[in-house]
């Protein structure tokens, strides 16, 4: 019974350390698990904040004049600040994936490793005292089982010689013949060997119940006990981890707050009426807006046709039909829409000008912006005269130290850099003369301050627009040229552009193309066609939505029918039924030599 105990129990015990052995793998393999998870979350936090950091990179400034431009505006600064503070937010992230792989990958890395030492040697200590124990069992029952077969040959022995020596028949002769003192002998041995066996099987008994009760109750529960505070250790662990993994974000909170606050902070510094007066101040040309249009009163001239012409003539006059007769006051009209087109297109030639390259004097942009170009030059030719005259005083303090020291250089080394500067800035400062001049005949030319509240704002345009109120001149002006076109024998406005020789890559917006232009109808004074007064060659491609304009492909060839009257606008024909307006500034053209005006411009 005691031995189908024990056997119980040691399966029991063996049962136990293999549901030990499970658990414990597991527990390590959760914690591989954990440890991956971490190494994923930290990858994902180093590749949002390389896409963040890329992000906010793509959308920086260029190093260019556009980005002094930009830098103007209160909410393009804001813009900057706001990829500044996600580039420091970017870096949080990437202190959060950096903490993450020191205070949790690699320590618990680390310390899988060593629990997985631990764990192999307290299973190995668990095995070793199993199989101590199985191996005390088996002595012990080996020693049971000599003392076993010595009590039973003792005992065969004892009755051999009891039957001998109890039969009454037996002589002495027969007693030495039938050996009874040998069985005598046998016996006694056979006894002694039993108690022998007897001692020893009692020994090892107590011995082997001495160190089962070790190992059940010792040996066995320290290592049950170790095995369980390995497994604590293991859970506190990972509890340590994730809370590490949680204090890894609050940690950089504080500083992702200061970001996100610079942002805000940059947001509710955009004031929209400074950069609305940003943009007034950039593109205010200087110009005064023009004076009203002045009434041109075309019926003095036909009352006077009248009263001096007989009755004769009036009656012809009346008879004639009015199928091709148009009202005279259609040239107004189409003074007053080309006057619009020209101050619309007159406007994006400023901006157009502004923005591209012109002359040393800037005498291409309006008032305004040619003060401030040449204001600017003028700041900036200061700036390096001083630089020079800094880089000046310092060698002539070092040419004074070699001229008290010798040893330390030659003085005469320093006069060939000496002269270089000198010369330099009298260069610089003849060019400061030279800009300050064209910047007080800029301030002279400028209306008064008292007057600048009739000066354009945004888009001012680029002409004065002075209409002629001369009646004797209307009496004596033709209504009509003579091949029937309306023709202007005074021009009635003032061109801007007529000082300077822009040659600049044009290519202007067509969106600046104004959105009404003058109807077929107001082309031609009569169904005749205009006559050939050049040819021009289209140097872009013009699409022509617009009505009154016509599509050119880049390099065609065109005849011009009607120059550009100072707005921009050329009228030129490619057949007999297609002819149209295009952008002066898109061609080349040659007029005839005997054309009114005659020249080449582009």
């Amino acid at each position: 019974m005691d031995k189908v105990e024990t056997l119980i129990k040691e399966q029991q015990l063996k049962d136990q350390f293999d549901n030990l052995e499970k658990h414990t793998q597991w527990g390590i393999e959760f914690a591989e698990k954990y440890n991956k998870f971490v190494k994923e979350r930290s990858e994902i936090e180093i590749n949002y904040a390389k896409q963040i950091r890329n992000l906010s990179k793509k959308y920086q400034p260029k190093k260019n004049s556009r980005e002094e431009e930009e830098s103007k505006y209160t909410f393009c600064r804001a813009f900057f600040t706001t990829l500044n503070e996600l580039n420091d937010y970017a870096g949080q992230h990437e202190v959060i994936a950096e903490n993450l792989n020191s205070q949790i990958i690699t320590e618990l890395s680390r310390y899988l490793q060593e629990l997985k030492t631990e764990r192999k040697t307290h299973f190995h200590d668990g095995r070793k005292a199993q199989q101590y124990i199985e191996s005390s069992w088996k002595q012990l029952e080996s020693c049971k089982r000599r003392f076993e077969r010595d009590c039973k040959e003792a005992d065969r022995a004892q009755q051999y010689f009891e039957k001998m020596d109890a039969d009454i028949n037996v002589t002495k002769a027969d007693v030495e013949k039938r050996g009874l003192n040998k069985a005598r002998q046998q016996a006694q041995m056979r006894h002694q060997m039993a108690s022998d066996s007897k001692g020893d099987y009692s020994s090892y008994l107590q011995k082997f119940n001495q160190e089962q009760n070790d190992h059940y109750h010792t040996i066995i529960p320290n290592i049950f006990q170790k095995l369980q505070d390995m497994e604590e250790k293991r859970i506190e662990r990972i509890g340590a981890c994730m809370k590490t993994f949680a204090e890894v974000d609050r940690q950089v909170l504080p500083i992702v707050g200061k970001c996100l606050d610079g942002m805000t902070t940059a947001a509710e510094s955009i004031e929209p009426k400074t950069d609305s007066q940003q943009v007034v101040e950039s593109y205010k040309s200087g110009f005064e807006p023009p004076s009203d249009v002045e009434f041109e009163d075309y019926g003095q001239a036909m009352k006077r046709t009248v009263s001096e012409n007989s009755l004769s003539n009036s009656r012809e006059g009346k008879e004639k039909p009015a199928g091709k007769s148009k009202p005279k006051l259609w040239p107004f009209i189409k003074n007053k829409n080309k006057l619009s087109l020209k101050l619309i297109t007159l406007n994006s030639h400023v901006r157009s000008l502004i923005e591209g390259s012109g002359p040393e004097d800037f005498s291409h942009l309006p008032p305004e912006q040619r003060r401030k170009k040449l204001q600017g030059k003028i700041d900036d030719l200061n700036k390096d005269i001083h630089k020079e005259m800094d880089q000046r005083d310092a060698l002539t303090k070092m040419k004074d130290v070699y001229i008290k020291n010798p040893q330390m250089g030659d003085p005469a080394s320093v006069d060939p850099r000496l002269t270089e500067i000198g010369q330099n800035i009298e260069k610089l400062q003849a060019e400061v003369q030279k800009f300050e001049g064209w910047l007080a005949e800029v301030e002279e030319r400028m209306p008064s301050k008292s007057d600048s509240h009739r000066r354009s704002g945004l888009y001012e345009t680029q002409s004065t627009i002075a209409v002629s109120n001369n009646c004797a001149q209307d009496r004596e002006r033709p209504l009509s040229s003579p091949d029937g076109s309306y023709t202007e024998e005074q021009n009635t406005e003032t061109q801007v552009k007529a000082n300077i020789n822009i040659n600049i890559n044009p290519n202007p917006n067509p969106n600046t193309i104004p959105t009404t232009m003058p109807d077929d109808e107001e082309f031609d004074d009569d169904d005749e066609p205009l006559a050939t007064i050049g040819t021009c060659k289209a140097l872009y491609p013009f699409e022509g939505h617009n009505e009154g304009t016509i599509a050119v492909a880049e390099g065609e060839l065109l005849y011009v029918i009607e120059e550009d009257k100072g707005d921009g606008w050329t009228r030129v024909r490619r057949n007999q039924d297609e002819e149209g307006y295009v952008p002066t500034s898109y061609i080349e053209v040659n007029l005839e030599p005997n054309a009114k005006g005659a020249m080449t411009y582009i």
